[in-house]
């Protein structure tokens, strides 16, 4: 069967079936995901509420003196112009970020390929052994780096280093760093363009890194405090906790990806196996940029998942081209097969639900007063603070309820607390959440503020100064005592 060939006047619409099937597969990956009902639980809620809120950080969250200015100001800029224009709330803000994003990072990739089968052959390993192609399905701003990062990469790879590549790079990063904000992470590229042996290179993304921080520095207009605010809180939010178990989950370190490294091995035997005649590995930006960020995922997890794993998946993209664009003719059935096996194949990969991956946000129950009427009187009121040690209480609340006149005491990033309230925060993570932990936040909590805890129906929590509420299911929610009125 695989052996058929078509007859030839039809061999010349091969290539184009073969790019429309890909690009058919990419699009419908996002659009099954967001079918489900699909809710990423984390910075895409806070993102999309922000920018229904109209309101800087310092009206939503009680800062300490680390917040200087918002960091994903462009992010924000973009979303708050979509709500504007088209009204859209946070809910429809959310599928834009998610399916946009994604789209965003596999069109990054498709044109620098002869074969875009290549991209769905990867994206099916990545997800069998990572869950890669999952964090680009969460409609956070990281990802257009992401998708900035494996273009350079690929540039390096396929353009001299001329002036159009400098400015196309200096493009790229000035987008990126005034998106998104971590300016100083464009470090790790270079050095590993420069441990490549591509010097001319290395000179020129450091100079286009240099522009184009420049111009996100301007754009900001706070140029000082938009490069000590980045790095103050990559400092505050990796050094300043007594336990990784309070630090963000991004943050905490990494075991190691025994399968990340079985796949190297796999690219080096498919190369001896090959007998091709191209440069070592070593010889190639991603190699390094791979192997610096494993290590440094040791203390960071983050540096492996959005800098290194994506630098692994253009090695893998780079020799499945080759050995597709070999094995392959461009215009013949056993290509056609090829597409319609791994179009098939990447997304039922990438869309199956499993365990619940893309559904648990289904049973979440929200405090939202326009879906539980039964909450008045029981949400923060108007100048008040709600107190959780929860994260996920922030995102969520805040997604249900954008232009709430409240703040929240803990918000998407714990350093950002002032610095009694970090102290409380990390005591509750030490005591495993003993009600004693709590006493320095109920002790100075106004009557317009609310405690918020997670517990079963039956787990009353066991701090006898505030009344308490079964709110919704999992939630409880505190008030300090009502005065009877005279």
């Amino acid at each position: 069967m695989f052996d058929l060939e078509l007859p030839e006047k039809y061999r010349r619409y091969v290539p184009l079936a073969a790019w429309l099937a890909v690009a058919l597969t990419v699009l419908f990956i996002p659009l099954k995901i967001i079918s489900y009902g699909y809710v990423p639980g984390d910075d895409a809620m806070r993102h999309c509420a922000k920018a229904v809120s109209g309101k800087p950080w310092s009206e939503i969250l009680v800062v300490g003196d680390v917040f200087k200015m918002d960091q994903s100001l462009g992010w924000h800029g973009i979303l708050s112009a979509l709500h504007q224009v088209t009204n859209w709330n946070a809910e429809s803000l959310m599928v834009f970020s998610v399916v946009a994003l994604f789209l965003a990072v596999n069109a990054a990739l498709l044109p620098w390929l002869r074969r875009p089968e290549a991209w769905l052959a990867a994206l099916l390993v990545a997800m069998v052994i990572s869950d890669l192609p999952q964090r680009w399905l969460l409609g956070r701003p990281f990802i257009l780096t992401t998708a900035a990062l494996m273009t350079i990469l690929l540039m390096v790879q396929r353009r001299p280093p001329d002036v159009k590549s400098f400015v196309s790079c200096a493009a790229l990063i000035g987008a990126c760093t005034f998106i998104h904000g971590v300016w100083y992470l464009w470090l790790l590229p270079i050095a590993a363009i420069f441990f490549a042996g591509k010097f001319r290179w290395s000179l020129l993304l450091a100079g286009a890194w240099a522009l184009g921080t420049g111009f996100s520095m301007l754009a900001s207009g706070h140029p000082a405090d938009y490069l000590s605010h980045a790095l103050g809180m990559a400092l505050h939010g990796v050094g300043g906790h007594l336990s990784t178990r309070s630090e963000v989950t991004e943050l905490q370190p990494f075991g190691g990806d025994i399968l990340a490294v079985i796949l190297v091995g796999a690219l080096v035997a498919l190369r001896a196996a090959t007998r091709r005649d191209v440069p070592p590995l070593t010889k190639n930006p991603a190699f390094w940029l791979m192997c610096g960020c494993w290590i440094l995922s040791f203390r960071v997890g983050r540096f492996w998942e959005d800098w290194g794993w994506p630098a692994l998946l253009v090695l893998v993209v780079t020799e499945l081209d080759w050995l597709f664009a070999e094995k392959f003719a461009v215009d013949s059935l056993r290509r056609l097969w090829l597409v319609l096996i791994l179009s098939v194949a990447s997304f039922f990969a990438v869309t199956a639900d499993l365990n619940s991956r893309y559904t648990k946000n289904l049973d979440w129950s929200y405090l939202s007063e326009a879906e539980h009427p039964e909450l008045a009187g029981w949400m923060p009121e108007p100048g008040g603070i709600l107190y959780s040690p929860d994260m996920g209480i922030f995102y969520q609340t805040f997604y249900k309820n954008p232009t709430a006149n409240w703040r929240y005491i803990l918000g998407y990033e714990p350093a950002l607390m002032p610095a009694d309230d970090f102290k409380t925060y990390q005591n509750i993570f030490l005591e495993n959440g003993d009600a004693k932990a709590y006493a320095p936040w109920v002790k100075k909590m106004q009557p317009a503020d609310r405690l918020v805890l997670r517990a079963g129906k039956n787990e009353r929590p066991g701090i006898a100064e505030l009344e308490w509420n079964y709110a919704v299911p999992g939630i409880w929610i505190g008030r300090p005592p009502r005065v009877p009125a005279h």
